[in-house]
């Protein structure tokens, strides 16, 4: 299966698992692992960030790794998570590029084909010198043809777009606000 195909993308946006966008179980998830490390330290919140495959568990993870190593330094666990959370939104984001291409260039090919079609018939008028319908119905049919296809091509692309777009969006913030919350919870806790 091509990786860059909409079943390719709805696939990877599966195989994250029930918490690739938790957006109501991102709560329940944050206050496990701070129980967690307040009662059975750091290591122990490292181990259940690895039972998750969403990039938030990633990033959460690495902010865990970096205070098991520098201990409460602000500066070095955030840098850490914006190392880790760039990495992890490159991933929610590589296949968006390929749908705004897409959305973008179909109706721009069924354009060129409308324009194409268009000169087919003005140059079967100019031919033969009267304006004769039949002459003119196979290129009002290919510019009529392009534009309905590329449309068509367009519609869902920009829908799926729009849609995928709008979680990353949702799951950016929630990644940040979690990984602000766990920060500020290492510094106010020193576990």
């Amino acid at each position: 299966m091509n990786q860059w195909s909409m079943s390719g993308l709805v696939a990877y946006w599966k195989a994250g698992g029930a918490y690739m966008w938790p957006l109501t179980n991102m709560r329940k998830f944050m206050d496990e692992l701070k129980v967690i490390v307040k009662k059975d330290g750091v290591e122990k919140g490292i181990e259940y960030c690895q039972e998750y495959k969403s990039p938030a568990a990633k990033v959460i993870k690495s902010a865990l790794e970096s205070y098991e190593k520098v201990g409460p330094h602000r500066d070095a666990v955030e840098e850490s998570v914006a190392y880790s959370g760039t990495k992890e939104l490159a991933f929610l984001d590589r296949g968006l590029t390929i749908l705004a291409a897409i959305s973008t260039i179909a109706p721009l090919l069924g354009f060129l084909g409308t324009v194409s079609g268009m000169i087919h018939a003005f140059q079967a008028i100019a031919i033969a010198g009267e304006v004769e319908p039949t002459l003119v119905a196979s290129g009002i049919s290919e510019a009529l043809i392009t534009t309905a296809v590329g449309l068509s091509i367009a519609f869902p692309v920009v829908s799926f777009h729009v849609y995928f777009t709008s979680r990353s969006n949702e799951y950016t913030r929630m990644m940040e606000s979690a990984a602000t919350e766990l920060i500020a919870f290492l510094m106010e806790e020193k576990p």
